[in-house]
C-alpha cells in the first residue's frame, strides 16, 4: 500500500535528519518518515483531549453559567527534546522509542480559575470511557521543594486513524492562574538565564509561591462565599 503524504515542520525533519545522520545513514528516509507519523499522532491525540476539555467546559458554560476553565495551552515535544530525553535515558533514538520510552510527547495545559476547578476537570476527564489514566502527580497537595504547584496527569486517549486505531499518552498538566503565572516566570529565571540561579534568589522564589498559594487559597474562599449570598 503506498504511503500517503504527512507534512511535518522542516525544522522537525532537518533535525531527525541530522541526528539520524550521525547515528545510522542507512536508514535515514524510513525514520524520517515514522518521525512525519509520530508527530501527526500525537498532535490528533492533543486534538483529541483538547476537545474533550472544550466540550467539558461549554456544558458548564450551558448548565451553571459558569467557566471552569480559564483557557487551554498545548505544545509538541521537539526532535530535539524527544532526542535529549532518550539520550539521557540511555536508550535509542528512533520514533517507536520515543512511544515506548516517553509519557509526555504530547502536552496540554488547562489553566483554571480556581483551584477546586482543577480537581473537577481533572475527574471529568478521567471518567470517561475512553480515557485511561496512566499516572498522577499531585503537585498541589505535595509541592516541588522549589514551590511548583500542578496537577500532573498522564492519560491514554484512542486516536483513530484511516487503517487502526492507536491508543497515545498525553501529559495533562491543570493549574490555576496564579500558578501558571508563578511557573513561567520561574522557568524563564531558572532556564532561559544564562546566569545560575543563587540559592537566595531560590528562597525568594519559593516565598512567591507561598505567598501565590495562600492567594489561590483566599480567592476560593471568596468565590464560595459569593455564591452563597447569591
Amino acid at each position: 500500500m503506498k504511503r500517503k503524504t504527512i507534512e511535518a515542520s522542516p525544522n522537525a525533519l532537518s533535525t531527525v535528519q541530522h541526528i539520524l545522520t550521525e547515528q545510522n545513514g542507512d536508514r535515514i528516509m524510513d525514520e524520517m518518515y515514522k518521525f512525519i507519523e509520530l508527530e501527526h499522532l500525537y498532535e490528533s491525540a492533543i486534538k483529541e483531549v483538547k476537545t474533550k476539555l472544550e466540550i467539558l467546559d461549554s456544558e458548564f458554560r450551558a448548565k451553571y453559567s459558569y467557566n471552569p476553565i480559564h483557557h487551554i495551552e498545548d505544545r509538541l515535544k521537539s526532535p530535539q527534546s524527544i532526542f535529549g530525553k532518550l539520550q539521557r535515558k540511555g536508550v535509542p533514538f528512533s520514533a517507536q522509542s520515543a512511544k515506548e520510552n516517553l509519557q509526555d510527547i504530547a502536552g496540554v495545559r488547562v489553566i483554571c480559575n480556581y483551584i477546586e476547578d482543577i480537581y473537577s476537570v481533572a475527574e471529568l476527564l478521567i471518567s470517561q470511557d475512553d480515557v485511561n489514566l496512566v499516572t498522577r502527580k499531585d503537585y498541589i497537595e505535595n509541592p516541588k521543594p522549589n514551590g511548583y504547584r500542578s496537577l500532573h496527569l498522564v492519560v491514554e486517549t484512542p486516536v483513530y486513524l484511516s487503517d487502526k486505531k492507536e491508543l497515545v499518552n498525553v501529559e495533562v498538566q491543570i493549574r490555576t492562574i496564579a500558578m501558571d503565572f508563578w511557573a513561567s516566570l520561574e522557568h524563564e529565571l531558572k532556564y532561559k538565564s544564562d546566569t545560575e540561579v543563587s540559592s537566595e534568589l531560590a528562597v525568594q522564589l519559593k516565598e512567591c509561591a507561598e505567598t501565590i498559594a495562600a492567594t489561590d487559597s483566599k480567592m476560593q474562599q471568596i468565590y464560595k462565599a459569593l455564591k452563597e449570598i447569591d
